[in-house]
């Protein structure tokens, strides 16, 4: 037996509460360890040396190098003390906070019993259940549509031709409005607007006012009709939070530049020196882009005012949640003061990171609702579309996923296959219509909500940024094929409404070269089936 291999942690993503009452427990072994029982024994830890209750762990899945069980158990109190018990080749064994034993003594388990020691409301994690099966549509406001009347001097592209840098194509908020229609037909259930606040650039990540939305975009009055269009609709409305840098052009720091350390906001930047000055590394900012400065969210000054930010856009348009640019450079006790004040106002509006790697740290229950989950979008590329991983690989990295976090957080986590900072997807599997339905349709089959970036319904393509913010080429829906691509794109979507999809248990395991994905609730099972060629869906849909 590899015991190095056994593994869990307490009040973790091996060890956590869904309620008050009932804890979920996974242990971890050595990918092919042959057991012949395996339990948990537990009680409060005030009764554990008197009475063990004792909970079957069934197998859970594999990741390619560990197995890992899990049991779910109801407690009557809520300070749990648990061991592991476990036999293989017929010789019995215990696992504690100590290690692997061959015999345990209850009598003295409060000093090495593994332990919950008092599951408080406060620290279980909140399930935000709109977000358990939400269909997201990103829009990079503009290359969707034109709908507004406008001063359009700055526009300096038109509509369809490639992108650079630079190029501005005059969509905006109303014209987001005027399609609201085809959107919903999507199955979509959410917009995510990349930011939309006064700024110099098409991508608006260099904000200079945040209390300002762009005229670019229609402004306020045109920010007021789209949310209040979309919740008619029953479509929420999330934006991009850019909260760990500005423009250059933000008036804080025009001030610093102009004052330096005499000016009242130095200390709203991270200046190496008294003074900005063109010395590279002078002051902290987005990767190496100087003409967005870092802001310091150490600052109890940026922090009150960033959260004034986020507050007024819930509490004067009524928004139903951020997406987190830049998440996991912003400090985490400003996280903690935005959520506290956030859920405070609106307690089911989401709050979405920027993260690409793993975010167990920003998934607690006390900072962020969910991720962008690039480890998933960076195994289905392996899969579909690099080819180098099969079925079995496919299945094993998506569990790798899954046990990464709670089945809370699992629930909400934002899937999805591209966005504005990478190559569509389409492109990435060569143009090829089948692997993106494919790859949408194992999507939509994951715990989680779907995020469909704009475009993508009508075979978008498009390279690294800014290929991959195209303009929308709405004459491409004349086209017959095209219109079949959508249809069956909305089709996939509104698979996120089958309730064994919505709020399942989940399942993911391979073998005949098929990954199977199996959703299962009390009204409903369904099983997807699906190798590179073609797919199967088992189970009556609802």
């Amino acid at each position: 037996m590899n015991k190095h291999a056994i593994y869990h942690r307490p009040e973790s993503n091996f060890c956590f509460a869904t309620d008050e009452k009932t804890v979920v427990l996974r242990i971890r072994f050595a990918k092919g360890e042959k057991l012949d029982s395996l339990s948990v024994l537990y009680n409060s830890k005030y009764d554990i040396a008197k009475v063990q209750y004792k909970a079957d762990m069934p197998f859970l899945c594999t990741d390619g190098a560990y197995d890992y069980y899990s049991a779910t158990i109801k407690l009557n109190d809520p300070r749990l003390a648990y061991v592991f018990e476990f036999s293989s080749d017929e010789e019995k064994y215990y696992f504690c906070e100590t290690g692997v034993r061959q015999s345990y003594d209850f009598s003295v388990a409060y000093y090495d019993s593994f332990q919950y020691a008092y599951i408080n409301k406060n620290d279980v994690i909140q399930n935000v259940s709109w977000l358990n099966n939400a269909v997201f549509y990103q829009i990079f406001v503009d290359r969707f549509a034109k709908g507004s009347k406008k001063d359009e001097s700055y526009i300096n592209a038109s509509w369809g031709d490639i992108p650079t840098p630079k190029s501005f194509y005059g969509g905006d908020l109303d014209g987001i409005c005027q399609h609201l229609d085809y959107i919903k037909g999507l199955g979509v259930t959410a917009l995510y607007l990349n930011p939309i606040f006064k700024s110099p650039s098409n991508h608006k990540y260099d904000i200079v006012d945040y209390y300002e939305i762009d005229e670019m975009f229609g402004g306020k009055e045109a920010f007021a009709r789209l949310v209040k269009a979309c919740h008619e609709k029953g479509i929420k409305v999330m934006l991009d939070a850019v909260f760990n840098h500005v423009s250059e052009g933000f008036y804080p720091f025009g001030q610093v530049m102009a004052l330096g350390k005499e000016s009242e906001y130095f200390d709203w930047f991270i200046i190496n020196g008294d003074k900005i000055t063109t010395e590279k590394d002078n002051y902290d900012c987005f990767a190496a882009c100087e003409y967005m400065p870092k802001l310091n969210t150490n600052n109890p000054e940026v922090q009150s005012y960033l959260i004034d930010v986020a507050k007024h856009y819930i509490t004067k348009y009524d928004i139903d949640g951020w997406r987190l640019d830049v998440a996991d450079e912003v400090s985490h006790d400003f996280w903690r003061q935005m959520r506290r004040k956030i859920k405070a106002i609106k307690p089911d509006a989401v709050l979405i990171g920027e993260n690409w790697h793993n975010s167990e740290s920003f998934l607690q229950g006390d900072q962020f609702d969910s991720i962008m989950n690039y480890g998933v979008t960076k195994a289905f590329l392996d899969f579909f579309a690099r080819e180098t991983i099969d079925e079995k690989e496919f299945a094993e990295a998506l569990n790798s996923q899954l046990i990464r976090y709670t089945d809370t957080t699992n629930n909400m986590m934002f899937n999805l296959l591209d966005c504005h900072d990478t190559h569509r997807f389409i492109t990435e599997v060569g143009g090829d219509r089948r692997k993106l339905m494919h790859a949408l349709l194992t999507l939509a089959f994951l715990p989680g909500s779907i995020n469909l970036y704009y475009g993508t319904e009508i075979l978008t393509e498009g390279g690294y940024d800014p290929d991959s913010r195209r303009s929308f080429d709405w004459d491409k829906l004349n086209d017959p094929e095209i219109r079949g691509a959508v249809g069956e794109v909305a089709y996939i979507m509104k698979l996120k409404k089958q309730p064994a999809i919505a709020h399942g248990t989940v399942k993911i395991s391979s073998g005949d070269g098929y990954i199977t994905i199996e959703r299962k609730c009390e009204e409903q099972t369904l099983t997807l089936k699906l190798c590179s060629e073609n797919y199967t869906i088992e189970g009556d849909l609802l």
